[in-house]
C-alpha cells in the first residue's frame, strides 16, 4: 500500500481558492509518476480540506450530491503526492499515485481515453 503523504496547507493558502456560485472548484487529477491527466473531478471547501489533511482524493458528486473518497468502492485509490492552485485560484491540480485499475469509472486507466479525429487510435491516450 502506498505511503499517506497529508499536505499541511495554510489558511492563507486555502482562503485563495476561489469557488463557482455551487461551491465548487474543478480539479485535475494527474498521475505523479506519468504526468498523464487521469481525470477532472470537483472539490468543495470540505473535501478539498480532506484530501489534503488525508492524503486520498475526495471530491464532491455533483450529480449524486455528495461527498466521495476515490477508491472506497472501486479500491482503485488515488494517493496525493503534491497539490497546486492555479494563478487565479479558481483551478486545482492534484498530483497522484494511482492504486488500481485506474481514475475512470469505466475501468479505463484515464478518463481521457478517447480522442478525436478519424484517424485518431483507442491506444492515444496521454
Amino acid at each position: 500500500m502506498p505511503v499517506v503523504t497529508p499536505i499541511d496547507a495554510t489558511q492563507e493558502q486555502l482562503a485563495q481558492v476561489r469557488y463557482n456560485p455551487d461551491g465548487l472548484v474543478p480539479a485535475i487529477v494527474q498521475e505523479h509518476a506519468t504526468g498523464a491527466v487521469l481525470t477532472l473531478a470537483w472539490m468543495n471547501a470540505q473535501t478539498l480540506a480532506e484530501t489534503l489533511a488525508t492524503g486520498r482524493t475526495v471530491f464532491w458528486s455533483r450529480s449524486r450530491q455528495e461527498r466521495w473518497r476515490k477508491g472506497d468502492t472501486s479500491g482503485d485509490r488515488q494517493w496525493v503526492r503534491a497539490a497546486f492552485y492555479d494563478c487565479d485560484g479558481d483551478t486545482l491540480l492534484i498530483m497522484v499515485e494511482q492504486e488500481g485499475a485506474g481514475a475512470c469509472h469505466t475501468g479505463e486507466h484515464s478518463c481521457f481515453y478517447r480522442p478525436f479525429g478519424a484517424d485518431a487510435g483507442v491506444d492515444a491516450a496521454p
